[in-house]
């Protein structure tokens, strides 16, 4: 829902219609939308309303050879080598407690040189622990790497520096915060 939302946006298009007869149907805009979950993946696919501009793919974007073989082959469709703007909503927190701090900052790194424009949201440090909590409640054991992480705290800051300092990205734009608290970074 959200990708579709974001589509009509980015087109102009009326939420109540699902036709590309409109305004700005005559632009070329294509969206991946990837997710790890294959249940979404399929629910996605089978409810699109553009079927032809938007693709969606159950992808671990931490696994290097399903992440480049799916993106290359995407990207080499339209001779492209990277894509125009990155879409990264509430993943950051389920990528650092799954893989640590090294997997956040190699995720950080691979969205800065997989696009030209990054919007991204971070989910706050309350998430991790509210997710810890959680596991818990559920008689599980914690996240592997959640009582090892260093990258803590403001987590909006914290990607700021990571993607500023070590990835040569700049912030364009800072849109507030969701109604989650959780920002909305724009960075080039």
């Amino acid at each position: 829902e959200l990708s579709v939302a974001l589509y009509r946006h980015l087109l102009g298009l009326q939420q109540s219609t699902d036709s590309l007869a409109q305004p700005a149907a005559g632009k070329d805009l294509h969206l991946l939308c990837c997710d790890i979950d294959p249940e979404l993946i399929e629910r996605a696919q089978q409810c699109s309303p553009f079927p032809t501009s938007m693709s969606f793919a159950k992808l671990d974007i931490m696994d290097r050879g399903a992440r480049e073989r799916l993106l290359g082959s995407y990207l080499a469709r339209f001779g492209r080598s990277s894509f125009d703007i990155v879409f990264c909503m509430s993943v950051t927190m389920w990528i650092h407690l799954n893989h640590g701090d090294r997997g956040l900052l190699e995720f950080l790194s691979l969205l800065a040189s997989l696009c030209r424009y990054l919007l991204i949201e971070p989910q706050p440090w309350k998430c991790y622990r509210a997710a810890a909590r959680r596991l818990r409640r559920l008689g599980r054991n914690d996240f592997d790497h959640f009582r090892s992480l260093e990258i803590n705290g403001d987590m909006a800051e914290r990607i700021t520096q990571i993607l500023s300092r070590d990835c040569a990205m700049e912030l364009v734009c800072c849109f507030g915060s969701t109604s989650w608290d959780r920002s909305l970074l724009l960075f080039k």
